[in-house]
């Protein structure tokens, strides 16, 4: 049974990886779908690689494993929601080094660090940098499992954001120069009359591209108007 999020999973050490026997076949995973939140999973230890997929697959998410943060960006990532746990101490480019990366290459990814070797000042760098959690080693499985659901819901949250500010955006490109005039002066708050006094009409001129500018927005008041201006950036210039 998966666990969603914010629910609670029964407390215990992580399991311990089971090498499989001579002979023993490997089991393929169902194909992942986009919608599946995934796991991705950075650590140069195979044993705990192993014990960490079987972990998060034991409450239904989907787990990619990698060696190192090299390796991961040479992958394709699913469009979908994801977090990843990354091991702070990695051959070559410290974990902290590729959060850094990883936000200089615009890639938005929440990450849970774990680590046997953490220190208050490497945990606060991290935390500063937008980490979810840092987790030093032991930990139990409980602690790992609800900092993997805070960050999918954190991640899922920016992609529902983001499609919304997009569907605004399409909107707002079906405007007139006209209309994206007297969006950005009605939503800094300018009545009808200054607005008209601004772009040098009437009255009656400003209040039917107002109109318009309700309708193609799909704005039901001016409150919701000033949202969405917020939301896109729109200042008055």
């Amino acid at each position: 049974k998966a666990l969603g999020v914010g629910q609670r999973w029964p407390r215990g050490d992580i399991p311990v990886y089971r090498p499989r026997a001579r002979g023993e076949r490997m089991t393929k995973a169902a194909p992942a779908r986009a919608e599946d939140p995934v796991v991705f999973v950075i650590d140069d230890d195979p044993s705990m690689r192993e014990a960490l997929r079987s972990l998060f697959q034991s409450v239904g998410w989907r787990v990619e494993l990698f060696a190192s943060a090299p390796e991961f960006m040479q992958g394709t990532r699913p469009d979908g929601p994801a977090c990843l746990v990354l091991d702070i101490r990695l051959p070559r480019l410290s974990g902290l080094e590729f959060q850094t990366e990883l936000a200089e290459a615009n890639i938005e990814l929440p990450i849970i660090f774990i680590t046997g070797h953490g220190d208050i000042p490497m945990s606060v760098k991290a935390m500063k940098a937008g980490a979810v959690d840092f987790l030093t080693k032991p930990f139990r499985d409980q602690e790992l499992l609800d900092a993997v659901a805070r960050a999918i819901e954190r991640d899922q949250k920016r992609r529902d954001d983001s499609r919304a500010v997009s569907t605004l955006r399409g909107l707002y490109e079906s405007l007139t120069p006209r209309e994206r005039e007297v969006m950005a002066l009605v939503t800094a708050g300018l009545m009808n009359k200054q607005v008209a006094g601004e772009l040098g009409v009437t009255e009656i001129t400003v209040k039917i591209h107002r109109g318009h500018v309700m309708r193609k927005m799909a704005a039901r008041s001016l409150a919701d108007l000033v949202r969405m201006a917020e939301s896109l950036g729109i200042r008055r210039t």
